[in-house]
């Protein structure tokens, strides 16, 4: 068999793992899951109304060359009721999306555990309720899992830690409650997810510490835990994940001094702000990345703007209101070529703010307000918003 015979058999074993509907007739059980699903449900798509799921076809299916329903995507669709537990029926299904149809209500069914060969599943922008099933642990082929802006409660499942493949879970704005759960010698717990690259947990009400989730050999790119109760000290380990880009731990309590994180030369977020942080303003000179810095509203000791601000060349935003700064403003902080804003209000920087003659031409807010500056130089040379 020659390479182009070769090719072609493989693009039609490809084109016939997964069809459009229309192209075959469903399975006769799929067809009834799909149909009980649909009870549960007002304002679907019209289609949806006609004969064969896959041979009519039904807007937002997808199935095989031998009529198993693989994929079902029904998108800001504006659908009202229920999932329904027929959903677990469907053996085959991969690829699961009914995202912002705030309409969606009611609890998440344990069903879903039965879908062993679903790899995504999103289901954001509802208004599903209850806990979060601890049946979503059998679903070991997953590697995307959005179960953000809903109405969750209850705690995490330890069982997520099982799901070795997940890129991304986003679990954000809800109100689950308790601590993030840590693998023991007898249950799973999520510092075992060394392959997922997004932890978005934010807008929550998580409590306790993070002590033992991080490990070096995690592969995170986003860890989003902003705006919730968790308390303790910021993990040294999160020094040591070196693949890192954003880290929001903002609007917490988090106490004591950061930890070591100079290694971290991939990051270009970094929000701390609003915690009970202590010790030093952490030093951030090997960030060269850095794109936004957010340190303000903790406890640091005493010091000067640090000097190597002034190196981060591709810093736009610096925030460091009440961060207990002192000592006068260097005018090299208004040169750097993309800074946007530059907020050090409500600490104690004192002397004569002078803006240079060259102001970088990207800056458009300066606001030290509530310190002890004494007058403003060069004013004439920036003619955009400063609040001294």
């Amino acid at each position: 068999m020659d390479a182009a015979t070769r090719r072609a058999r493989l693009l039609l074993l490809l084109v016939a793992a997964t069809v459009p509907a229309g192209l075959c007739q469903t399975n006769p059980d799929d067809a009834a899951a799909l149909r009980s699903v649909m009870g549960a449900w007002t304002n679907y798509p019209s289609s949806w109304n006609s004969g064969d799921p896959c041979g009519a076809p039904w807007d937002g299916i997808m199935c095989s060359g031998n009529g198993r329903v693989t994929s079902l995507r029904l998108s800001s669709a504006n659908m009202q009721g229920t999932l329904s537990d027929s959903i677990g029926q469907l053996g085959q299904l991969m690829f699961l999306d009914l995202s912002f149809n705030s309409g969606l209500s009611g609890t998440i069914p344990a069903s879903i555990g039965n879908l062993g060969k679903l790899t995504t599943l999103i289901l954001a922008g509802c208004s599903f309720s209850g806990d979060i099933p601890k049946e979503l642990g059998n679903l070991l082929q997953m590697t995307f899992l959005a179960l953000n802006s809903n109405k969750l409660t209850g705690t995490i499942p330890p069982q997520l830690g099982l799901l070795s493949k997940l890129f991304w879970l986003d679990l954000a704005d809800n109100a689950i409650t308790g601590s993030v759960p840590i693998s023991t010698g007898t249950t799973p717990g999520l510092d075992l997810l060394t392959n997922t690259k997004h932890f978005h947990f934010n807008k929550n009400q998580l409590s306790g510490t993070l002590t033992g989730l991080f490990k070096s050999n995690m592969t995170l790119i986003h860890i989003l835990f902003d705006s919730n109760q968790f308390t303790g000290p910021i993990p040294r380990e999160l020094g040591s994940i070196t693949s890192l880009q954003v880290l929001r731990l903002d609007r917490n309590q988090f106490a004591g001094a950061v930890p070591n994180i100079t290694n971290l030369v991939n990051l270009n977020e970094l929000n701390l702000a609003t915690n009970k942080l202590t010790g030093s303003v952490p030093n951030l000179s090997s960030m060269n990345v850095l794109n936004v810095v957010d340190l303000s509203n903790n406890s640091f000791t005493a010091s000067a703007i640090p000097a190597w601000f002034t190196n981060l060349t591709n810093i736009s935003s610096i925030s460091l209101s009440s961060a207990s700064l002192t000592g006068e403003v260097p005018q090299e902080l208004f040169n750097l070529p993309q800074l946007h804003e530059v907020v050090m209000s409500k600490n104690q920087l004192n002397g004569v703010l002078t803006m240079p003659g060259s102001i970088g031409t990207q800056l458009q807010t300066v606001d030290f307000q509530g310190n002890v500056i004494v007058d403003v130089a060069g004013i004439s040379n920036y003619k955009k918003t400063l609040l001294p």
